[in-house]
């Protein structure tokens, strides 16, 4: 039974981590589109949109890259503890 519990959270880390990379992603572009098709109405301009979609895909690219890079930074100082853990120490001499 404890085999199922430790499956459904790596399940349910995995599933908030998809939709967190697909928000990071998403919410720049339709903030900045919305924001291109406002000022092309009030300008009356045509190409605002067009602009300003691909620098909201620019900054959610860079929000997906800081988030992958966090979490990546985050699993290592885990694995080295689970090192110093399995050896029974925790990195000192024994006196």
């Amino acid at each position: 039974m404890r085999w199922r519990n430790d499956d459904e959270r790596i399940v349910y880390q995995s599933l908030a981590m998809i939709t967190q990379f697909g928000l990071n992603m998403l919410v720049p572009i339709c903030m900045m589109s919305a924001l291109g098709v406002w000022l092309d109405r009030k300008l009356g301009t045509s190409w605002i949109t067009i602009l300003f979609f691909a620098i909201g895909a620019v900054a959610g690219g860079q929000n997906v890259y800081r988030l992958a890079r966090r979490m990546c930074a985050g699993e290592e100082p885990d694995r080295e503890q689970g090192v110093a853990d399995e050896d029974g120490g925790s990195g000192e001499a024994d006196e």
